[in-house]
């Protein structure tokens, strides 16, 4: 197995949460985003009121798998200021979700997708709390940019730019049909000078029909090897009409250009099988959305033996927690 699930399920559930404004009896908790800092891992948590209303909660490592979570939600500055950037019109903002974090030139970015009367965008966040409260500065969020108009969600950020860009992988929504959700058949790469103006340079992978993988979003953000970008992604088996099944695959991008895909997993390297998986408020489901390394090289790059620690939303209702080895990884990509 490539990946091994934590032995006794479950690190974190809506019965671990503190009481907290708003969030007196929490629905459920998941699709946390990851970040190791100084040996210290954070997540940054989303979790479901009863009212379905979605908060981000920070939460500190004791251990990679036993986590203390604020006794707040984040606050989110300046939402109210959040504009369509080509037209500067207002959004209304519903939701904001599905963090996913990165460390850009010695910054703490989140990057979160938002539901507004526009559709789904996608916002660059920075953790502007104060590192001293222990949470890494998630407890607060300043906005950098709505980074385009068009409807989109996995938006992860390249820790790295590349050729003196800043680079974003993201999943443009497409409609599945009348009266089903959006979701999306290709992750595409987009490319910024300042994180700020963003232009799309083109697709990176599609969805296969008919398998694992139909369709297809960003997971964590992606990982730089030796070798190249190590991407994890989820897919979605939709042909089974009655449910559709959320797993996991990993492909290898090309260091320059990340368009370029060198290597991709043709069978899943994750998929539902424990009951905490199968059964929730979205039955089978693994969505993979945090990722963290024990160590890295003196060029910022993951080595083969560097142990891997894959943070998941089970059924949209727990956080859990899967370890492997970069090495296993790339491996799996090539077979």
């Amino acid at each position: 197995m490539i990946l091994r699930r934590h032995p006794n399920g479950p690190i974190i559930t809506r019965r671990d949460l503190p009481p907290m404004p708003g969030l007196i009896e929490p629905s459920a908790v998941f699709n946390p985003g990851a970040v190791r800092l100084d040996g210290v891992p954070y997540l940054l948590l989303r979790v479901q009121s009863r009212g379905r209303r979605t908060f981000l909660v920070p939460a500190r490592g004791h251990t990679d798998r036993r986590f203390e979570s604020a006794n707040v939600p984040t606050v989110l500055e300046n939402q109210d200021s959040l504009r369509e950037p080509d037209t500067g019109q207002a959004l209304v903002i519903y939701h904001v979700y599905d963090p996913r974090l990165t460390v850009c030139d010695g910054r703490l970015l989140v990057v979160t997708a938002v539901d507004t009367d526009r559709g789904c965008r996608l916002v660059i966040w920075r953790a502007a709390g104060d590192p001293a409260d222990g949470f890494a500065g998630l407890e607060r969020l300043e906005p950098l940019a709505v980074t385009g108009c068009a409807d989109t969600r996995n938006g992860v950020l390249f820790s790295h730019p590349v050729k003196g860009r800043w680079l974003m992988l993201e999943r443009p929504n497409r409609p599945q049909g009348t009266g089903a959700p959006t979701s999306g058949e290709a992750i595409t790469l987009s490319s910024s000078a300042d994180l700020k103006q963003w232009r799309t340079e083109g697709a990176v992978l599609t969805g296969r029909p008919h398998y694992w993988d139909e369709l297809v979003g960003a997971g964590p953000p992606p990982l730089l090897t030796r070798e190249g970008w190590l991407l994890l992604y989820h897919g979605v088996a939709t042909h089974f009409r009655s449910v559709n099944i959320y797993q996991a695959g990993a492909a290898l991008l090309d260091r320059e250009d990340p368009r370029k895909v060198l290597a991709r997993t043709s069978e899943n390297i994750f998929e539902p099988r424990a009951l905490y998986e199968l059964t929730g408020q979205v039955p089978n489901v693994v969505f993979p959305s945090g990722l963290t390394v024990d160590h890295v090289d003196d060029d910022g790059c993951a080595p083969p033996d560097a142990r891997v620690w894959v943070y998941y939303g089970a059924a949209d209702t727990a956080v859990c927690v899967a370890t492997t080895t970069v090495a296993a990884l790339l491996d799996a990509c090539r077979s």
